[in-house]
């Protein structure tokens, strides 16, 4: 089942003053069905970010559309776009983006806060996701108190306690130990084999080898889209930095 259809998106920058236009994407499409595990890679510049930002509704397209489970999330009244967001996709960014005044849980507990979540349905959801996660010892403490992979688990479970349609992850190993990359990833896999669907932007060639498929932008376009398949994760890295390096020197654009 397709869960996410983006359709011929355009985005097209103008200067301050109109002097000039940036084009940062150019007729992007491509959908990611339920329970995927999609991994997005590009240059510096490439337009994934744009791209990033359009999926969680917090850029718009100059032109083009975007479903969410065939509801177009570009069609949003501006008012309903807030709780569109916190109730369909969870969001998990390099920086990690915790409160360092809340606690681990009410980190992770405040989108529940936000939507008016009965506070019994709260515990009930926090419970079990923070034991999967490995952070039920930290729940009282506070970010500045744990370590960067707690924080970054801590993330991921601010973003799943409201049971997204979506994961949006950002760069999720950017600001991770090599230890606590590979358990992040390890754990992403997990989350996916769930069924979580997840689309992740990323410069990491060890992180994009953990998804089940990875889609490269060159110039604000998809040019090329690798499978996982039956692959190992050493097999998916060549297939991977083979594919980079052929961006890098000018490759031909694959169908």
């Amino acid at each position: 089942m397709l869960l996410l259809e983006v359709k011929n998106v355009k985005k097209v920058y103008t200067t301050r003053f109109g002097g000039s236009q940036v084009q940062a994407l150019t007729n992007v499409s491509f959908g990611v069905e339920k329970g995927e595990y999609v991994a997005i890679m590009g240059e510096s510049g490439s337009g994934k970010t744009t791209l990033l930002n359009i999926l969680a509704t917090l850029d718009r397209p100059t032109a083009g559309e975007v479903l969410l489970n065939g509801t177009s999330i570009l069609g949003l009244p501006h008012r309903e776009i807030a709780a569109f967001r916190r109730d369909n996709l969870g969001f998990v960014f390099q920086d990690f983006n915790l409160l360092d005044t809340f606690s681990i849980q009410d980190n992770i507990l405040l989108p529940l806060v936000l939507a008016n979540t009965p506070y019994y349905e709260m515990e009930n959801r926090l419970r079990p996701l923070a034991r999967q996660l490995g952070i039920e010892p930290i729940l009282a403490k506070y970010p500045y108190e744990v370590s960067g992979g707690e924080k970054q688990r801590t993330a991921i479970a601010r973003a799943l306690i409201t049971r997204p349609q979506l994961v949006l992850a950002d760069e999720p190993t950017g600001a991770l130990d090599s230890r606590a990359t590979d358990s992040l990833l390890r754990l992403f896999r997990e989350i996916n084999d769930q069924g979580q669907t997840i689309l992740m932007v990323t410069h990491s060639t060890k992180a994009a080898c953990f998804a089940k498929r990875v889609l490269f932008i060159k110039d604000g376009e998809i040019f090329h889209q690798l499978y996982k398949g039956s692959l190992s994760e050493e097999e998916m890295y060549q297939k991977i930095s083979d594919t980079l390096t052929m961006i890098a020197t000018g490759g031909v654009r694959r169908g």
